[in-house]
């Protein structure tokens, strides 16, 4: 995969998958523009690259604010002179259930992952349109964004609209050849070091130096960063020329198409439907097979 002469941005790209977006994207020929609130974290990833034989330059700056964004755009052209991919990975996590959750909590994860993208998308959009050549957005969603995850109302709801901003988008910007997917990662980060049923194997194989093992690379589909890295350096290339509008999952061994909601099942009646009418014909009409919710938790295999 050869990305030579193209300019990355990458957001949130100091430490964990971002970082791992950022290298790859490097080692693939890519200029790649570093983010992160994190002064030390920025300038760390950078030499990270520069010493692997890559370009990058570093911007430390918290995304959400239009400010922000086009000072990461500003940085690409300033240094490589065009921008061709943008990379949406910054998010912070603030979780709580529902009752306990303050409006901090809420509107800072919604600042930083839905916000956060959308400004970055619109002042990526804005240069790539004005250059003429194309380009690709990869925005970084999550399953909780899919399916819901408790304790996790900010964080699912910012990740379920990425997913509709993708599609949107995708449509928006066809004509400009700019495509635009959300990438759905399950990966050993500091966030899934921490579940009960992973942490062993993952403290395991971190003390070892091994693989983690086949249930979780395959059965639940998690493995390391580096894992998820490739398929963001796929839709940064020529490659994904045709591929737009998607949600593609991607973890250990696992690499998968998400599904669009759409209707699964309908029913009609003559006159519409009154409340009576929905509750008479409801478990054995539309409502029969109701669709499930939430992340399906781990199940390790015995003695794993």
């Amino acid at each position: 995969m050869d990305l030579t002469g193209k300019v990355a941005v990458v957001t949130g790209s100091g430490r964990g998958l971002g970082l791992a977006y950022a290298r790859a994207l490097a080692a693939a020929g890519a200029s790649v523009v570093v983010n992160d609130v994190d002064q030390q974290a920025v300038s760390d990833a950078v030499a990270g690259v520069e010493a692997a034989g890559g370009k990058a330059v570093g911007v430390t700056a918290a995304v959400g604010s239009t400010a922000a964004a086009e000072e990461l755009v500003a940085a690409a052209v300033e240094h490589f002179g065009r921008l061709d991919v943008l990379v949406t990975n910054a998010g912070i996590l603030r979780d709580k259930v529902l009752w306990k959750m303050s409006d901090d909590d809420f509107d800072d994860v919604i600042r930083v992952h839905l916000r956060g993208t959308f400004t970055c998308a619109r002042a990526a959009a804005v240069r790539m349109r004005e250059q003429g050549e194309g380009g690709r957005i990869v925005l970084v969603g999550s399953p909780a964004g899919q399916r819901g995850n408790f304790g996790q109302t900010n964080y699912a709801a910012a990740k379920a609209g990425i997913a509709a901003m993708a599609r949107t988008w995708a449509m928006e910007l066809a004509r400009a050849r700019i495509t635009v997917n959300a990438v759905i990662p399950v990966a050993a980060t500091e966030m899934t070091k921490t579940i009960p049923a992973f942490a062993p194997a993952i403290e395991e194989a971190e003390r070892t130096g091994t693989a983690l093992p086949d249930w979780m690379r395959k059965d639940e589909g998690l493995g390391t960063v580096e894992d998820v890295a490739g398929l963001v350096t796929f839709l940064a290339s020529d490659s994904s020329a045709e591929v737009t509008g998607q949600a593609i999952g991607i973890g250990g061994d696992r690499l998968a198409l998400w599904s669009h909601p759409q209707e699964k099942k309908a029913a009609f009646r003559d006159g519409g439907w009154s409340a009576d009418a929905i509750a008479a014909a409801w478990a054995e009409g539309v409502g029969a097979e109701p669709e499930t919710f939430g992340i399906p938790a781990p199940k390790p295999p015995t003695g794993a």
